[in-house]
């Protein structure tokens, strides 16, 4: 009970810190890079548009009621043919959603002395920072089971303030959920799951036809191992303690089993057409910012791509 309070109080400080660096980071980025990812949108769409799910008069699509949205939003007529609650979406020619996932877990709390944040911070300052720039630039952004896509040019307000009233148990992935077939996801992560969870994850996400990037956000320490004699090496998330004798005799086995950690979510990402790529701590955040912000204008055509570190 007392480690929760502790890490509640620590994500407290993290979203406070966040709001304000990422509206630094958000502002220093050239507003023409999302301009050129509409406009090459356009492009390839041609005449056909940008049909998206939003504000408008022609109906678009059902798709599943999300945990967490107002109950005035289901669609009782529809959902009365099934065992589904469902919403019912109207066309809207501009913008889509983006669904961003900040882990927010116990693990993320961790930062070594050579971090330039620890990896909650890190992935907090990034989620902020990319929802106030696609959001600039017209596209709505939502967190999964916690706060409804919007538009607001507030949103960093929203989502801090959605977090920081969160009473849930904080997860490592994000809440089961069926996003509309043109939907965006970013997850950033630790991705210190099983596999089998993220294959899980991967498979209800990518149901419906969304594409999405997954980000490792990962410490230094966490990259390259440097222990060394009598270490105890403590799970944050009830995993338990283990001592070393000599740590450094662990490395090589270490490093070993973190290449084919990230080669199986590389393998089940590759199978979707999603993007994976790792970003560690002690790399400047706007590069992270950088490489998502390309990622999402050639989501396509970029599997070239994953698995790139940022």
């Amino acid at each position: 009970m007392a480690q929760a309070e502790e890490h509640r109080t620590q994500e407290t400080l993290a979203v406070r810190r966040a709001d304000g660096e990422s509206r630094s980071l958000a502002a220093s980025l050239p507003r023409l890079m999302l301009e050129a990812r509409r406009i090459a949108n356009n492009v390839t769409h041609g005449l056909h548009g940008r049909r998206r799910a939003g504000a408008g008069e022609n109906f678009w699509q059902y798709r599943r009621f999300v945990s967490g949205e107002p109950a005035q939003n289901v669609d009782w007529r529809r959902s009365a043919r099934d065992d589904h609650l469902y919403v019912r979406e109207l066309e809207w020619e501009a913008a889509h959603t983006v669904w961003l996932w900040p882990d927010r877990s116990l693990s993320m709390a961790f930062a070594s002395k050579s971090a330039r944040d620890s990896k909650l911070e890190r992935g907090l300052i990034v989620a902020f920072a990319l929802a106030d720039l696609l959001v600039a630039g017209g596209e709505r952004v939502g967190i999964p089971g916690l706060m409804n896509p919007t538009s607001s040019n507030n949103v960093i307000d929203k989502m801090a303030q959605a977090i920081l009233h969160d009473t849930a148990t904080r997860s490592s992935l994000p809440p089961s959920f069926v996003p509309s077939s043109r939907a965006e996801i970013v997850v950033l992560s630790d991705f210190w799951s099983p596999v089998g969870e993220i294959r899980q994850m991967l498979a209800g996400l990518s149901a419906s036809g969304a594409h999405g990037t997954l980000v490792q956000i990962v410490d230094p320490a966490e990259e390259s191992f440097p222990y060394a004699g009598r270490v105890e090496f403590v799970e944050p998330e009830g995993g338990g303690a283990i001592t070393a004798g000599r740590a450094e005799k662990w490395a090589s086995d270490y490093i070993a089993l973190v290449a084919a950690h990230r080669d199986a979510i590389r393998a089940e990402t590759s199978k979707l057409d999603w993007l994976f790529s790792t970003h560690t701590t002690s790399r400047s955040a706007a590069e992270l910012l950088l490489f998502l912000h390309a990622g999402m204008t050639t989501a396509k055509d970029a599997g070239g791509k994953a698995g790139r570190g940022a």
